[in-house]
C-alpha cells in the first residue's frame, strides 16, 4: 500500500442529489433544433427554456417556484420570425434577458414584474421585446453578457463575426472577426478578454477592445464541437472537444502561452455527444455535463490541474443544462451548486450538489464571497477601456436572512494562507540547528600516530603523578590479553575472528608505537576449541598499557587536560564485563561447532559404508548433514 494517500480536499464528498418528479418543471416543450446550444439558462429566480413553438421563434421563462406540471397554455416571449437559439441572463438584472434566433437578429426582453405561468385569462399574454439589435447578416447562435460591465452584450452569428452590443443604445460598437462560424465564446471576470473556439478548431483568445485576436492555436482536432468556458479570475482556460480518433477530450491552457495544453490533453471517454463545460470560481471546480448521457463529472482544480472528484450518474440523458449562480443556492443544506437539466425534452429536472456536513451553522470554508448584483463599471466606462471586477457579496449574511453584505472585488477568499508566512519563517532557522551535529565530526580524517602517541602520553603521565598505586593495581588486576577487543570496536578496523573461523579474515591491531600487526590464519578442527587463542591477538612488541592509555585507546576519547582515575576504572570494568561475556559465547559458538563437526563426519562414514539396499537411508543421512552443514555456516558467520 505504499504510496497510495487520500488527497485532502473539502469537496472530496460532493453528491448529486435528484428531484422527485413532483418537484420538477414537467409538462414543457423543449425546443428540437439541432444547433449546439445549452437550451436552458438560469438566475436565482427564473429559468429561461427555447421552445418548441410554431409560427416564429419563442422561448419561456418559468419562475423557480412554480414547480410540478405546467399549464397546458403559458405566456411566451414571443417575438423572433425563426427559431429561437440561445439566450442569456443580465448578471446584474435578474429580469433582463437577451436572446439570439435563427433570422439573425438578437433582442432584449424584460419579465414582467409578479410575472407567474397561471392567469385567470383565457388566453395568457405574450411578452414583447424591449430592444431589437440588429446588425448580423446570418443567424445568431450565442448571446452572452459581460460579467463585469453593465449592458455590454456579446452575439456570435453564422457571418463568422462576434458583436459587442451597448443595450442601452443598441449599437454595435465592436466586432471581432473569424475565419469560420463560432461554436463557443466565453468572457474573463474582469470583461476585458474573452476565448473563442470556431469551426476551422483554432482557439482564440481575443483583447476585445481592441478586436485583435492576441493568441491564434490549434485547439481540439476532431470533426465535432468544441467548447471553451473561462475559469473565473485564473488566467486558464478550459475547452472540451474531440480527438481525431472522435475521443472526448478536456484540456487546461495558459492564456499567455497557449501554444499546446497544460500536461496535454485528457480523455474522458468515447461518447459522441459534446461535453458542456461550468466553472465555479468560489468552489474552483469543473462540472462537464455530456449531450446525449445523463452523467456530470465534477473536478476541482489544484496546482495547475484537474483533480477528479465524482460523478452524478443518471439513466435518464439531457439535451440541455444550466446551472444557478451561487447567490441562488440554498446555503441551509450546505448546496454548493444547483444543475437543471432537459429530460426527454418534456421536464427539467433540478439536480443539487451538496458537500455532506452535520453542522447546523454557517460554513463558511465552502461559501467564499461571490459576486453580487452590482457591476464594476457602466457601459462606457468600459468601452472607454475601463477594467474591473465587480463587488462581490458576503453569502453569511445571506445566510442569516439580512440584506447582502457587499465585499470589495479584490477580496481573497484565502485566510488559511496568512498564517503559513510566519510559520515558514519559523522554519527557516531549523538548518542552522542541524549544522552542529556530532556525527560529521566523529566521521572526519583520525588523528595521525604521533598525535595519538603524544596525548596518550600524556594522560599516562598525569594519571600516574597523580595515583600511581591505583594505576599499578589496574594493570596486576587486568591483562593486556583480556582487552584487545575494545579496541577493536575503537577503531573500527580491527575484526577479531574466532580460531574456529573456516575461512580466512585479518584484523588490524594498532599499538601505541604504531606498528601494525596482521593476525594468522586458522582453520576447522574436529575437536571443539574452548576459547580463543589470546596469542592470535595479542600485539607485537607491546607492553601493557596504564589505565588512561587503555581507556583511551579503547574508548577513542578525546584529550582532557584532566580527569580522575575512576571513570576509567570504571570503563575498565565494562570492557572486562563485556570480553568475559564474549568469551563464554565463543567458548559455546566452538563448542557448538565441534558437535557438529563430529557429527557430520560420523554421518558421512555411515553414508559411505551403506549398500545399495539402504539408498533410502543414505538419502535422509545426505540431507541430515547439508542442514548440518547449513547450521555449520550460519554459525560461523
Amino acid at each position: 500500500m505504499a504510496g497510495r494517500f487520500v488527497r485532502s480536499s473539502k469537496y472530496r464528498h460532493v453528491f448529486g442529489r435528484p428531484t422527485r418528479k413532483e418537484q420538477c418543471y414537467d409538462n414543457i416543450r423543449v425546443s428540437k433544433n439541432a444547433w449546439d446550444t445549452n437550451l436552458v439558462k438560469a438566475n436565482p429566480h427564473y429559468l429561461s427554456v427555447n421552445w418548441e413553438a410554431s409560427g416564429g421563434g419563442a422561448f419561456a421563462v418559468i419562475p423557480l417556484a412554480e414547480k410540478g406540471r405546467l399549464p397546458e397554455q403559458m405566456p411566451l416571449f414571443r417575438g423572433h420570425t425563426a427559431v429561437v437559439l440561445d439566450t442569456d441572463w443580465n448578471p446584474f438584472n435578474d429580469s433582463l434577458i437577451a436572446s439570439g434566433s435563427d433570422d439573425g437578429k438578437a433582442f432584449i426582453w424584460k419579465v414582467p414584474e409578479g410575472f407567474s405561468l397561471y392567469s385567470d385569462a383565457e388566453e395568457p399574454t405574450d411578452v414583447a421585446p424591449v430592444h431589437k439589435l440588429t446588425g448580423h447578416s446570418r443567424k445568431v447562435g450565442h448571446v452572452l453578457f459581460n460579467p463585469a460591465a453593465e449592458n455590454i452584450l456579446a452575439t456570435s452569428s453564422g457571418d463568422f463575426t462576434i458583436k459587442m452590443w451597448d443595450i442601452e443604445t443598441g449599437s454595435a460598437r465592436l466586432t471581432l472577426k473569424h475565419n469560420d462560424i463560432v461554436q463557443s465564446l466565453s468572457w474573463s471576470a474582469n470583461g476585458a478578454l474573452m476565448v473563442t473556439t470556431s469551426r476551422d478548431k483554432k482557439l482564440r483568445i481575443w483583447d476585445v477592445r481592441q478586436e485583435t485576436a492576441a493568441h491564434v492555436v490549434p485547439g481540439h482536432a476532431g470533426a465535432k464541437n468544441s467548447r471553451a468556458v473561462w475559469m473565473g479570475e485564473h488566467d486558464r482556460v478550459a475547452t472540451t472537444g474531440f480527438s481525431k480518433m472522435s475521443d472526448r477530450q478536456m484540456g487546461l491552457w495558459d492564456i499567455r502561452s497557449p501554444q499546446e495544453p497544460i500536461g496535454g490533453f485528457d480523455m474522458l471517454d468515447s461518447i459522441s455527444g459534446v461535453c458542456m463545460p461550468f466553472w465555479d470560481d468560489s468552489t474552483q471546480c469543473l462540472y462537464l455535463a455530456g449531450k446525449g448521457d445523463g452523467n456530470i463529472r465534477y473536478y476541482e482544480y489544484e496546482h495547475d490541474k484537474f483533480e477528479y472528484l465524482s460523478e452524478y450518474k443518471s439513466a435518464d440523458p439531457q439535451r440541455g443544462i444550466a446551472f444557478l449562480p451561487k447567490r441562488g443556492l440554498n446555503i441551509h443544506e450546505n448546496e454548493v451548486m444547483r444543475a437543471f437539466k432537459t429530460v426527454n425534452d418534456n421536464y427539467i429536472e433540478p439536480i443539487s450538489f451538496i458537500v455532506p456536513r452535520r453542522a447546523e451553522v454557517f460554513q463558511g470554508d465552502i461559501y467564499p464571497p461571490v459576486i453580487g448584483t452590482k457591476p464594476a463599471m457602466s457601459s462606457t466606462e468600459w468601452f472607454d477601456g475601463g477594467d474591473a471586477l465587480p463587488p462581490k457579496i458576503d453569502l453569511e449574511s445571506v445566510y442569516a436572512g439580512e440584506q447582502p453584505a457587499e465585499i470589495a472585488s479584490d477580496y481573497k477568499p484565502r485566510p488559511l494562507t496568512q498564517p503559513k508566512a510566519p510559520t515558514e519563517v519559523k522554519k527557516e532557522p531549523e538548518p542552522v540547528k542541524e549544522a552542529p551535529q556530532p556525527s560529521p565530526a566523529l566521521r572526519g580524517p583520525p588523528p595521525s600516530m604521533k598525535e595519538q602517541t603524544s596525548s596518550i602520553a600524556t594522560l599516562a603521565s598525569k594519571f600516574a603523578d597523580e595515583d600511581p598505586a591505583d594505576s599499578v593495581e589496574d594493570d596486576d588486576s587486568s591483562s593486556f590479553e583480556e582487552i584487545p577487543k575494545p579496541v577493536d570496536r575503537s577503531e573500527k578496523q580491527i575484526h577479531i575472528v574466532p580460531t574456529v573461523d573456516k575461512t580466512q579474515s585479518t584484523g588490524i591491531q594498532k599499538g601505541l608505537d604504531g606498528s601494525v600487526d596482521h593476525p594468522a590464519t586458522s582453520t576447522i578442527e574436529p575437536t571443539p576449541i574452548a576459547a580463543p587463542n589470546p596469542q592470535m591477538i595479542k600485539p607485537k612488541n607491546l607492553e601493557p598499557p596504564s589505565a588512561a592509555t587503555a581507556s583511551s585507546t579503547t574508548m577513542n576519547l578525546p584529550p582532557t587536560p584532566a580527569a580522575g582515575t575512576e571513570p576509567i576504572q570504571g570503563y575498565l570494568q565494562e570492557i572486562k564485563a563485556l570480553l568475559q561475556q564474549q568469551t563464554q559465547t565463543m567458548a559455546q559458538q566452538s563448542a557448538k561447532i565441534g558437535q557438529l563437526t563430529a557429527e557430520v563426519d560420523d554421518l558421512k562414514t555411515n553414508l559411505s559404508s551403506t549398500n545399495l539396499s539402504g539408498r533410502m537411508g543414505g538419502a535422509d543421512k545426505g540431507e541430515r548433514i547439508k542442514r548440518l552443514e547449513e547450521e555449520l555456516a550460519e554459525l560461523r558467520s
